[in-house]
C-alpha cells in the first residue's frame, strides 16, 4: 500500500455512523462547512485533506486514483472504522468510486457529487499539472473558482469568491499537480457496474466542469443508482446549494 498518513479531523456523534467527506481538486475539507452542523447532529463526520492539500502530506506526483483511495484506507484503519459512508466531490467522488469498486467491504453506502468516472481530454490535467508546477495553484486560482459557482453567486457572494480562491492559491504546488495527473489518466467506466453500495450521484446543473451528462452517465452505470440534478449551481455545488444537498444527503444516508 502507498498510503500517507492524511491530517483528518472527527467530529458529531462518536456513536454515529461513520462518513467520510472526500474533498475536491484545490480545495480543503473546509469546503464542507455548510453541510457541517446538519451531518454532526447525526454521524460520526470524518474530514480530511487529499494528500497534497492543506497539512496533508506532499509526496512527489504523479499520483492515481489507487494511491487516493489508499489514503482512505489507511484512515478507516487508523480510527478503528470498519465501513463508513463515503461522500466525495469531484476528485473526491473519484476516489469514493474506487473505494466503492474495489473495496466495497469497507464502504457503507456512496454520494458522488460533481464528479466524473473519466475526464478527458488528459492534455488538459497534464497542462494544468505543468502550469501548477512552474506558477503555482494561485496561477489558476480564479479560473477554477470561476468553474466552482455560478456566475450569479461569484457576482453576489464577493467574500466567498476571494476566500475560494485563496483556498485554492494555498494549495501546495506539487499536490496539486500530483492530483491533476491522477485525473489524467483515471478511467473507471468499465468498473462502475461492479459498485453495489447504495449510491446517490448529484449533479450542478450549471457545472460546467463535470456537466450532468457526466454524472448521468455513473448513475447509468450503477445498479439502483439515483440521480439528483440541482439547479443554480455549477461545480462545488454543495457549498452553493446547501438547502437542496445537505437533506438529501442525509435522507440517502439514513436509509436503512
Amino acid at each position: 500500500m502507498s498510503a500517507v498518513e492524511v491530517e483528518a479531523v472527527v467530529t458529531g456523534r462518536p456513536d454515529g455512523a461513520a462518513v467520510v467527506l472526500s474533498n475536491s481538486l484545490g480545495s480543503t475539507y473546509r469546503m464542507w462547512d455548510a453541510q457541517l452542523p446538519a451531518l454532526e447532529d447525526r454521524f460520526r463526520v470524518i474530514r480530511y485533506n487529499t494528500r497534497g492539500h492543506g497539512d496533508s502530506p506532499v509526496p512527489q506526483g504523479p499520483y492515481t486514483i489507487d494511491d487516493l483511495a489508499d489514503d482512505v484506507i489507511a484512515l478507516l484503519d487508523r480510527l478503528g472504522v470498519e465501513r463508513a459512508h463515503i461522500v466525495g466531490l469531484s476528485l473526491g467522488g473519484m476516489t469514493a468510486m474506487r473505494l466503492g469498486i474495489r473495496d466495497p467491504g469497507r464502504v457503507d453506502k456512496l454520494a458522488l457529487l460533481c464528479t466524473g468516472a473519466q475526464l478527458t481530454p488528459a492534455s488538459a490535467w497534464t497542462d494544468r499539472a505543468a502550469t501548477v508546477r512552474a506558477d503555482g495553484s494561485a496561477a489558476v486560482a480564479e479560473a477554477v473558482v470561476q468553474r466552482w459557482f455560478t456566475a450569479e453567486h461569484l457576482a453576489a457572494e464577493k467574500d466567498s469568491r476571494i476566500y475560494h480562491e485563496q483556498m485554492v492559491a494555498s494549495t501546495p504546488a506539487e499536490g496539486y499537480a500530483g492530483c491533476c495527473e491522477a485525473i489524467a489518466v483515471m478511467d473507471q467506466r468499465d468498473d462502475l457496474s461492479s459498485i453495489t453500495a447504495p449510491t446517490l450521484v448529484i449533479a450542478g446543473a450549471d457545472d460546467p466542469a463535470t456537466p450532468p451528462a457526466k454524472l448521468a452517465e455513473i448513475a447509468e452505470a450503477v445498479k439502483d443508482a439515483r440521480l439528483l440534478v440541482v439547479p443554480h449551481s455549477a461545480h462545488l455545488a454543495n457549498a452553493e446549494q446547501p438547502e437542496i444537498i445537505t437533506p438529501a444527503l442525509i435522507e440517502h444516508l439514513e436509509q436503512s
